[in-house]
């Protein structure tokens, strides 16, 4: 197997070779945990002291580094161990300086792979990136506060920004942050200069990858994290399929023949399949249809009786059958399951700024010791109940509405079919006759609907009729006349 960094790849993917291909492995949310293991793995070969790379004591200003090496031996290895070309052996060396496995000693801020005689050294392993240490603020802190002691104040502006910065958000534990950085600067002077020089050089690298200054790629920045994980996705749909195929089959005649059945039974009660008794009201503009099957109607039609023999459900949506359902659990005295029932739906579907006062209303009423119209469910989903109660929602009920449900449809339901209150209500169910034959569904067969003439027809009418008064000829002589009684009359009044 080899490891390396293809120059087509995405940033924060690493291709792996494994027998002669090459696979490309992503890095999730900076932390590059799929490679880690054959990353350490070569680093820890690189450092082989008989097959890695050559290191020997190298001078540096005036210090002797240990077990220093070149750029240019690093990439001759990884040439020759991998078998790969040079550009490939090139972005492998950056990518594995960039994490901060191994850190340049004569320009820390450029970390990239130079394939010359610039000094190298390797990290240990305590701050390589895969070991995942949260970079706290107060471990930086710290760094930074005997930085400026060591430099005597004299810190580059990114580091006073920061200094300053935590300065003031870690104001409550700075002298803690102090002590430590004193601490560990007397302490770091006892060592020898070699071993100090070392130490300093990979707490500096550690903290130029965790955090790098302004104007630096930010490996370990890998942005907001999704809304949604593609690899959480996957996995739900692992499981979806393995337990579909887990699952009994259904011979899909089986199935058809359910639809079948369903078809057959509902097919009397389709308006466009069968018509609807005793016209359609859209065409005929008779309204007995919505009079006979208003929803609480004093004798309803047979057909709307009938179906209510089906299937619990349609039972319990008309609130005609309802009506009469719950008149046949009054007779059973167990009337408070359809009333707690019609509670919880109000409470679900109404209105919702009154949850909290309806809630305590429904439990005061039938989940109280000693209620008025106490409901008899299971001692789990009463503590179910309750424990929702103390932060009421519109769905808090719902464990005890499915419980009631059930008990209405597998004991009480068959029971009122066989009634004396079905029975009786199906025979005096009305069974309404067609009125008008049936309209033909052809356009030229249809009786023309009359509507109300336009509001504008009618005002241009008005404006007609008074332009046709207004010219009507004038007789002269009647207005004549007119005038000589006038004058008649003036001339008969006493002088004033």
């Amino acid at each position: 197997m080899s490891e390396g960094i293809s120059p087509g790849l995405p940033a924060g993917e690493v291709s792996v070779s494994v027998g002669g291909g090459t696979k490309a492995v992503q890095c999730p949310q900076g932390s590059c945990a799929r490679w880690d293991a054959p990353i350490e793995a070569l680093v820890k070969d690189m450092q082989n002291p008989e097959t890695g790379v050559k290191m020997q004591n190298q001078r540096v200003l005036v210090t002797s580094v240990p077990h220093a090496m070149t750029g240019g031996d690093v990439l001759q290895w990884i040439i020759q161990r991998l078998w790969i070309s040079n550009l490939e052996a090139q972005n492998l060396g950056n990518f594995i300086v960039k994490y901060g496995y191994i850190y340049p000693l004569q320009d820390p801020k450029n970390l990239i792979l130079k394939p010359d005689s610039s000094l190298y050294r390797f990290q240990t392993p305590y701050f390589w990136p895969t070991q995942q240490w949260p970079a706290e603020d107060t471990d930086y802190a710290i760094y930074l506060a005997k930085r400026n002691i060591k430099k005597k104040g004299i810190l580059e502006e990114y580091e006073k920004e920061n200094y300053n910065f935590l300065n003031k958000k870690i104001n409550y534990k700075w002298d803690f942050v102090i002590m430590q950085a004193k601490e560990q600067y007397r302490a770091g002077k006892e060592r020898n200069k070699a071993d100090r020089y070392a130490l300093d050089c990979q707490e500096k690298a550690y903290w130029l990858v965790h955090r790098c200054p302004p104007g630096m790629n930010d490996v370990l920045d890998y942005g907001l994290d999704r809304v949604t994980d593609p690899n959480e996705v996957k996995v739900n749909q692992i499981m979806y399929y393995q337990q579909a195929l887990m699952r009994s089959t259904v011979k899909s005649s089986v199935s058809l023949g359910g639809i079948v059945k369903y078809s057959e039974q509902f097919s009397s009660n389709d308006a466009i399949m069968s018509g609807c008794l005793p016209s359609n009201p859209w065409i005929t503009d008779d309204t007995q249809f919505w009079d006979l099957n208003a929803k609480l109607v004093e004798i309803p039609t047979k057909m709307r009786v009938e179906r209510w023999a089906f299937n619990f459900s349609e039972l319990i949506r008309d609130p005609k059958g309802r009506q009469s359902f719950q008149y046949f659990l009054k007779k059973e005295f167990s009337g408070e399951n359809l009333g707690f029932w019609e509670a919880c739906e109000d409470l679900k579907y109404g209105d919702q700024s009154k949850v909290k006062e309806k809630a305590e209303e429904i439990y005061k009423l039938f989940l109280a010791p000693g209620a008025r119209r106490w409901i008899n469910i299971d001692g789990k989903t009463m503590d179910i109940t309750v424990k929702g109660l103390k932060h009421p929602h519109r769905y808090v009920l719902d464990a005890a509405q499915t419980h009631i449900y059930m008990l209405m449809k597998k004991d009480s339901y068959a029971r009122y079919l066989k009634s004396p209150i079905y029975k009786e209500m199906l025979a005096k169910a009305i069974e309404p006759q067609e009125t008008t034959k049936k309209s033909s569904t052809l356009p030229f067969m249809r009786r023309h609907l009359r509507s109300s003439p336009s509001p504008v027809i009618l005002r241009q009418l008005e404006e007609e009729a008074k332009a046709r008064e207004a010219a009507n000829t004038v007789d002269i002589t009647q207005v004549m006349s007119k005038l000589d009684r006038r004058s008649l009359l003036k001339k008969e009044e006493p002088p004033k």
